[in-house]
């Protein structure tokens, strides 16, 4: 069963489309990589999917259900955004819980491994205000896995975080994908995306290039290294 449906789906902020009649299919079990140069659309794109922006065009079905003015989609899933927005004065572990709340998690319901991994277990009186941008970046994962959702969107996850943070947080989201999930990532760092995509989204003036398997994009160039194949893709028709 498809996850994920966008049809004709555009965005249009006053006389600017951010995007434009985007047709797209995201299965469950699969990791998406959404790339594209700057103002591609690509942070549009998943803010009409989290209902944060309604389209000016179109409709987005998740797990059979098309988005309307109920948010209660959202609970299949998990954000975790570029740069998170916390209330500088609460601890990490007082955010932790008023989220459980929020979530409608109970102690045993939520999956907190991520405190332990990332090494936030000894932080959690820290106040938010005070974070460096990397630990926020590891809060803000521990919030995007902590309800086991079944759909994952992380935009640009690993941008601040040291190696093995984002290591970690990158395997997780391939654990999510073997249990059946849905991930959407994006990202610019292009290395990140052969070793953990199964297919392409590619995104240029707000329009969808193309949705390819990775094997596909690297066969049709005759290149095995993604940053040599998309120039020679994108100077040909899909």
């Amino acid at each position: 069963m498809d996850s994920i449906i966008f049809s004709g789906v555009g965005k249009r902020y006053r006389s600017l489309w951010a995007l434009r009649d985007v047709d797209a299919t995201f299965r469950r079990g699969e990791v998406v990589m959404v790339i594209g140069p700057n103002g591609s659309g690509k942070t549009t794109l998943i803010k009409c999917l989290l209902g944060l922006v309604r389209p000016t065009t179109g409709s987005i079905q998740v797990e059979g259900q098309v988005i309307g003015p109920d948010p209660g989609y959202r609970r299949s899933i998990g954000y975790m955004p570029q740069i998170s927005q916390f209330p500088p004065s609460l601890t990490i572990g007082q955010l932790l819980e008023m989220m459980r709340d929020v979530r409608g998690l109970t102690p045993a319901s939520a999956d907190d491994g991520l405190v332990e991994e990332l090494g936030l277990a000894h932080q959690l009186d820290k106040r938010l205000g005070a974070l460096s941008g990397g630990t926020r970046q590891k809060v803000s994962a521990v919030l995007a896995f902590r309800s086991r959702p079944r759909i994952l969107v992380m935009d640009e996850p690993t941008a601040g975080l040291d190696p093995v943070s984002a290591r970690t947080v990158l395997d997780r989201a391939a654990a999510l994908r073997s249990e059946g999930g849905t991930v959407l990532i994006t990202s610019h760092l292009l290395e990140e995306v052969e070793a953990l995509a199964d297919r392409i989204a590619y995104l240029q003036e707000g329009t969808l290039r193309f949705l390819l398997p990775l094997n596909d994009v690297l066969q049709r160039s005759g290149t095995d290294r993604l940053a040599l194949a998309l120039p020679k893709l994108l100077a040909d028709p899909v």
